[in-house]
């Protein structure tokens, strides 16, 4: 993943330039990740949604719908997501109309 960078407006659109899918980290420090994410279209817009809650951010575009799917599982139980160490409330969820199981665990099985 590319960074970390300052999370604000000014800097996602000087990074984050590619309309696409992908996969991004948020948080207040540069070590303690605290939110996962990902955006199944527009990982600039969803980036902004963020400003003024976390101060820093990574982010990496996806192949595919699939992969940013697959990845958002993966950093969320790889930073403590499933033990409540993040500030996500749930497990990542599918995007719509989709039956993709989550690597890391059973939780669509």
């Amino acid at each position: 993943m590319r960074g970390p960078f300052l999370l604000n407006s000014r800097t996602i659109d000087l990074r984050v330039k590619r309309t696409a899918p992908g996969t991004y980290k948020a948080s207040n420090s540069k070590t303690a990740v605290k939110y996962v994410g990902r955006s199944d279209s527009n990982l600039n817009a969803e980036l902004k949604t963020h400003v003024n809650r976390y101060k820093y951010f990574w982010y990496e575009y996806a192949t595919s719908l699939k992969a940013a799917f697959e990845k958002e599982c993966s950093l969320y139980h790889y930073h403590g997501g499933a033990q409540g160490k993040l500030d996500n409330k749930n497990h990542p969820g599918r995007p719509a109309g989709y039956h993709w199981k989550c690597p890391r665990c059973s939780m669509f099985d």
